[in-house]
């Protein structure tokens, strides 16, 4: 009878523990309206990061998820953890909220569409920082928006296609843009103003697709403004769709994350090294002593980069066959804006006319 108790003792004990296990193990894997939410590591500084796409996008989150392991690899005792897939509004809200209640002290939110509910969740959560990317707002505490200066870059990327469309002698250029807000149009003013250097004559036709990342849609709108004649097509989503719909003897540009620039089609990528800045808030934050504001980097915060121009890079197909002196003004400019020499402002200075 003693053995019988001992037995049913030995086997309730060990229930205890399995079960005590399954509910840790639950905690972990946690999930909300479908979204799987990450849980911090004790003894670790811990951040996470929200993305509207995958993370292995090939374009805007992918970027930020580079970004993410590195600051693994830069600082110690720092944990970091995603959530993707994230839909702008709501769920995001959800999504940012339940990070901030499951611990984590820092929460970069990486899409426009974020900014909202990021302030909101800011409010809730006193302790905990929440740098919001691209947007521009900010509570001067703890919340606070972060974006660089990517018109340097596409202004370069624009000085290069116009080389190209005038050496082909078809002066049309193409822009996918995703959504008609200041960032999009900022962006597509100075690539029309870099191409303007090389290829005065050159016009560009725009194209609104409105999403940040649809595969599908956005190689229908690359081959859209292809076959509506351009010569090169740059985008402002996520894939590297204008390289893979370019038809032989026309080009893309892709954007956001250095690897997505790998057929001959591709003419170049503007793309974002987020590490080095996301590691020097983290920092700041475990020391108690950042603040959220209004932070707006340039080219000589080494975030950013043009492929082909940086260290270890070689110049795509497309490019190599350009005239030197397009290629020399390109990097004689890329110098001056790792320099600090050349900004954001020197790309949109004037004079500024109207129509009369």
């Amino acid at each position: 009878m003693k053995k019988r108790i001992y037995l049913f003792l030995s086997i309730m004990i060990v229930l205890s523990f399995v079960l005590a296990a399954c509910g840790a193990e639950e905690q972990e894997a946690e999930t909300l309206g479908g979204y799987q939410i990450p849980a911090p590591v004790e003894g670790s500084y811990n951040v996470a990061f929200v993305y509207v796409g995958p993370h292995d996008d090939g374009g805007w989150s992918q970027a930020h998820d580079v970004g993410r392991l590195g600051v693994e690899q830069i600082l110690d005792d720092v944990h970091t953890a995603y959530v993707e897939n994230v839909a702008e509004g709501a769920d995001s809200e959800q999504v940012t909220r339940s990070l901030a209640r499951k611990g984590f002290d820092v929460i970069f939110t990486t899409s426009f569409g974020f900014m909202d509910s990021s302030e909101i969740v800011a409010g809730e959560f006193p302790d905990v920082d929440i740098i919001h990317i691209s947007g521009y707002k900010a509570n001067g505490e703890n919340f606070g928006n972060l974006m660089g200066a990517m018109e340097n870059i596409k202004y370069l990327a624009g000085i290069l296609a116009g080389s190209r469309a005038k050496m082909d002698g078809n002066p049309k250029l193409g822009y996918m843009a995703t959504f008609p807000i200041p960032e999009e149009l900022r962006l597509g003013n100075a690539f029309a103003l870099g191409a303007q250097e090389t290829c005065p004559e050159c016009t560009i036709d725009v194209r609104f697709i409105n999403t940040w990342h649809d595969p599908i849609l956005e190689q229908e709108g690359a081959a859209s403004l292809f076959s509506a004649g351009a010569q090169v097509v740059m985008t402002g989503a996520d894939t590297p769709a204008p390289a893979i719909a370019a038809p032989e003897g026309k080009w893309g540009i892709t954007y956001d994350y250095v690897g997505n620039c790998t057929i001959d089609a591709c003419l170049t990528s503007m793309y974002w090294d987020w590490a080095p800045v996301y590691a020097d808030i983290v920092e700041k934050s475990r020391a108690g002593t950042w603040k959220g504001g209004w932070e707006y980097f340039d080219g000589d915060a080494g975030a950013m980069g043009l492929y082909g121009f940086m260290e270890g890079e070689t110049l795509m197909p497309g490019l190599a066959e350009l005239p030197e002196e397009d290629l020399q003004m390109v990097r004689d400019l890329l110098d001056q804006m790792e320099a600090g020499e050349f900004t954001r402002f020197d790309v949109f200075k004037g004079p500024i006319t109207d129509n009369k």
